[in-house]
């Protein structure tokens, strides 16, 4: 889906990005969320400014994803450079880490 910008004339990319576990606790318990951008750093930024309280759980103070968190696009691993389009479906995993005692 593509959808003109409010008043700037342009068309952008709606991706549907998804938060699991804690990250989605922190976002006001909602998991999906609705936003516009061209990479997957560009949508992180918008669900910071959309919910304030993700600020600093995905993405460092230098703008990188932090190393325990993972990101897919359409089920691919992403990067904060990955290109997103219009209708792609992003996934925040935050790591699980553990093992047998």
């Amino acid at each position: 889906m593509r959808q003109a910008a409010p008043g700037a004339g342009g068309v952008v990319a709606v991706a549907v990005l998804r938060l699991r576990g804690a990250l989605k606790q922190v976002a006001g318990g909602q998991a999906e969320h609705a936003l516009e951008a061209d990479t997957v750093a560009a949508l992180l930024r918008a669900l910071e400014r959309e919910q304030p309280a993700t600020r600093g759980w995905i993405l460092d103070e230098r703008g990188r994803i932090r190393p325990h968190i993972n990101v897919f696009v359409n089920g691919e691993y992403g990067a904060e450079e990955t290109a997103v389009t219009a209708g792609d479906r992003i996934d925040v995993l935050p790591a699980i880490s553990g093992g047998a005692t």
